[in-house]
C-alpha cells in the first residue's frame, strides 16, 4: 500500500460545538472547509496529520484518543483551564520522560497534550 494522505475522521454529536472546540478553543489551523454552511465539514492541521470534524454521530465516539505534541504543556494547561476545558489529568512528568496532560473534547474524546523535554531521547539524533 502506498499511502498518499491520511486523516482522523471525527463524527461529533454536536458538530457546531465540536468545530468551536477544535477551532476556537484549541486553536487548530484550518486546512480546508467543505459542504454547505448547515452541514459544514472542517479539516484541521494536527501537526503532521489532519483531523476532519464533519457529519453527525448519534453517539459520542468510543475508544478514540488524540495525541498532540505542544511546546509548553504548562501554558496550555493555564489557557485551557481558563477556557473551561475539561482537564482529566493536569500536567505531570511521566515515567517514560514525557510531560503529559489529558483533556476531553465536548463529546468526551480523550486528548493527551504532550511536551517532549529537551533532554528526552526523542529530541536526540539516534544515528
Amino acid at each position: 500500500m502506498e499511502v498518499l494522505s491520511s486523516r482522523v475522521l471525527l463524527r461529533p454529536t454536536h458538530p457546531r460545538r465540536s468545530r468551536a472546540f477544535y477551532g476556537d478553543v484549541l486553536g487548530l489551523a484550518v486546512y480546508r472547509e467543505f459542504g454547505p454552511p448547515e452541514h459544514r465539514g472542517v479539516v484541521y492541521f494536527l501537526g503532521n496529520g489532519l483531523l476532519e470534524v464533519s457529519g453527525h454521530g448519534d453517539q459520542p465516539p468510543h475508544g478514540l484518543a488524540l495525541w498532540i505534541q505542544v511546546r509548553d504543556v504548562a501554558s496550555e494547561h493555564a489557557r485551557l483551564t481558563a477556557a473551561g476545558v475539561t482537564i482529566t489529568q493536569p500536567p505531570r512528568l511521566e515515567p517514560w520522560g514525557l510531560v503529559e496532560m489529558w483533556i476531553e473534547d465536548p463529546d468526551g474524546v480523550r486528548i493527551v497534550l504532550v511536551e517532549i523535554p529537551n533532554d528526552h531521547p526523542l529530541r536526540r539524533d539516534q544515528r
